[in-house]
């Protein structure tokens, strides 16, 4: 039996090979892949960035499962950076680690993952922060911690926790648990749902310099109006490898 941590990880394995949910592989590159993630935690990942028993294309002209970016407007899939055989190898080593905390290093750290939404009816959505949801989510109930008591956590850049962190950039990362440690942090709310510019607004403190920075005036201004968290998420890394003299 795959520890349930491991089976988070693979559970979209099938959005990579273009395979439908219940046709999907059981086994990825001899790994077991595509199995259900206990607790609910995968729904609940699903609530907060996509409407729910809502299938229907909300861009007509896009309908695989190659992400396109909220920064662009363009498909952040590159074939020349992403050859067939390059997001095979990249896929491979995101599923073939035997860790649980390895793996969250590599989804952390994921390029590949980042070039997929996390369903074709809703493009801009983001597969690597999906997954990335499910786990800290999935971490936190196994622990305990029930859904309205969680947080959005600021804290610096590199403090990973492993499974709970589902963002660490340049300049900060972002945790969900329930201890802040005095960090600026903001509740995600009472249930899931697409509440990422809500907890946002919410921080006790934010970690851009909105006072003085344009560039940071500017993605501050997005992420308050931007409602799905795995969208909200992958648009802070976009941003911060596009920025100008960063």
């Amino acid at each position: 039996m795959t520890d349930a941590m491991l089976a988070a990880f693979r559970h979209d394995a099938h959005k990579f090979t273009g395979e439908s949910h219940g046709d999907a592989c059981e086994e990825f590159a001899g790994v077991p892949v595509n199995q259900s993630v206990p607790e609910g935690a995968d729904c609940d990942a699903a609530a907060l960035s996509r409407p729910q028993h809502k299938q229907e294309q909300t861009v007509p002209t896009h309908d695989d499962h190659y992400r396109l970016s909220l920064l662009t407007g363009e498909t952040a899939y590159d074939p020349v950076e992403f050859s067939r055989a390059t997001i095979e190898s990249e896929v491979r080593d995101l599923f073939a680690v035997e860790q649980a905390e390895t793996a969250h290093e590599r989804w952390l750290a994921s390029d590949v993952a980042a070039a997929f939404n996390e369903s074709v009816y809703h493009p801009y959505t983001s597969l690597k922060y999906h997954t990335l949801l499910v786990a800290a989510l999935l971490d936190n109930y196994r622990a305990g911690n029930e859904f309205p008591d969680l947080r959005l956590i600021v804290e610096p850049a590199g403090e990973v926790v492993p499974f709970r962190t589902v963002f660490d950039g340049e300049r900060f990362a972002l945790r969900i648990g329930i201890e802040d440690g005095d960090c600026p942090s903001a509740r995600l709310g009472s249930r899931p749902w697409r509440s990422w510019a809500s907890a946002w607004n919410r921080l006790t403190a934010h970690p851009l310099d909105t006072g003085h920075d344009k560039y940071d005036m500017t993605l501050d201004a997005n992420l308050r109006r931007t409602q799905s968290w795995s969208t909200a998420l992958q648009y802070i890394e976009d941003y911060h490898e596009w920025r100008p003299n960063r």
